[in-house]
């Protein structure tokens, strides 16, 4: 039996920046926009709702998981890694774009079953997800699932 193959981004779908806590989504969101100093400290990001509970539950449920960051630079990526290792995120791969690929280039590589991400509400919505730009013959064996950013992943079911 193949394992199903979920990738989850991270930032604004499962984790989110410290100075988040406590406020709506729309005062969140205003955050990003208004580039918050703490949205910028990778290393001090926290989890959103029970995503670590929901994604031990599709690990055992026997998905293989892969994590896909915004992020770029190395120290970076490890400051997302070491976040996902700090709040007991289930083992899965951290996956991010090399200097020449975009986020589909990575989907595409990568191929899950499931992709969820949220909607890019404070970078500029549909336009900025990645399942919006991965090529139709692959998209269309790709189950997409889209989250409000900053809502977290609690209600998706796979």
């Amino acid at each position: 039996m193949n394992r199903m193959k979920v990738m989850v981004f991270t930032e604004g779908t499962i984790i989110m920046h410290k100075n988040a806590i406590g406020h709506t989504r729309e005062e969140i969101i205003e955050q990003v926009k208004n580039k918050e100093h703490s949205v910028h400290e990778y290393g001090s990001y926290v989890p959103i709702g029970n995503a670590v509970e929901k994604i031990r539950k599709w690990k055992r449920n026997g998905a293989e998981v892969f994590y896909l960051t915004s992020r770029r630079n190395p120290q970076q990526i490890e400051e997302i890694r070491k976040v996902l290792i700090k709040y007991h995120f289930p083992k899965g791969k951290l996956v991010f774009c090399d200097e020449s690929e975009e986020y589909k280039d990575v989907v595409e590589r990568v191929f899950p079953d499931a992709l969820i991400e949220d909607d890019c509400e404070s970078i500029g919505g549909r336009k900025e997800m990645t399942i919006t730009h991965v090529r139709p013959e692959i998209r269309d064996k790709i189950k997409s699932i889209t989250i409000q950013e900053f809502n977290g992943i609690d209600d998706v079911e796979l």
